[in-house]
């Protein structure tokens, strides 16, 4: 997938760009869904399980595949100096150790430079990373990376929460568990008052 950037970034764009999934083969996927359900001893011969392999593999062909999308930045001209803060966007990723869903809302503030950057496209880059096989550690920092980035802003700051299915249905089995992770980069991680201004709006919810 390629992301288009606004002139000012065209730059970064190949960069950005890196570990993006591959071009899904979604006749190879589904003969692949079919043979692990045949090897589990599913009956794929009933009428109600026959078309499984295919729904399967168009599934995760889908969850699997970000959208494009094209990142407009405008300038700062009001110099604003304040954080800009989206909360609760939600997202879906897929474990990438056992293929199954966590689901959770992202947290993202930035403090602007001299760009600033359309408030949609803040949540586009929460599904552009969280659209692949994940673990949420790595997804919080590769958000927090593309933002600072993107518009070399004076601070960004990002927390995910996550509910994760294999913890919940299987292994420990735990619901209602939520796994918590946290990014902060420039002057949300050093200055002391405004990581605590981030903090305190982004604290987890109760």
């Amino acid at each position: 997938m390629s992301i288009d950037f606004d002139h000012d970034w065209d730059g970064r764009a190949a960069a950005l760009d890196q570990g993006l999934t591959a071009p899904i083969d979604e006749e190879a996927a589904e003969r692949a869904v079919f043979e692990l359900l045949t090897a589990l001893g599913v009956d794929l011969d009933d009428p109600s399980l026959r078309d499984t392999p295919g729904r399967v593999a168009r599934m995760y062909g889908e969850l699997l595949t970000p959208r494009p999308f094209t990142v407009t930045t405008f300038p700062n001209d009001g110099s604003y100096d304040e954080l800009v803060v989206v909360r609760d966007i939600p997202f879906s990723s897929l474990c990438e150790h056992h293929l199954m869903p966590f689901t959770g809302v992202a947290h993202v503030a930035y403090l602007p430079g001299e760009r600033i950057v359309g408030l949609s496209k803040l949540a586009r880059v929460v599904e552009l990373y969280a659209r692949r096989l994940q673990v949420q550690e790595r997804m919080t920092a590769q958000v927090a990376d593309w933002l600072e980035a993107a518009l070399q802003p004076a601070g960004v700051g990002v927390v995910l929460e996550a509910e994760h299915l294999c913890m919940t249905v299987r292994g420990v089995q735990a619901p209602g568990a939520r796994t918590i992770t946290s990014a902060v980069r420039g002057r949300l991680r050093e200055d002391a008052r405004t990581r605590g201004e981030f903090l305190a709006l982004f604290r987890p919810h109760a």
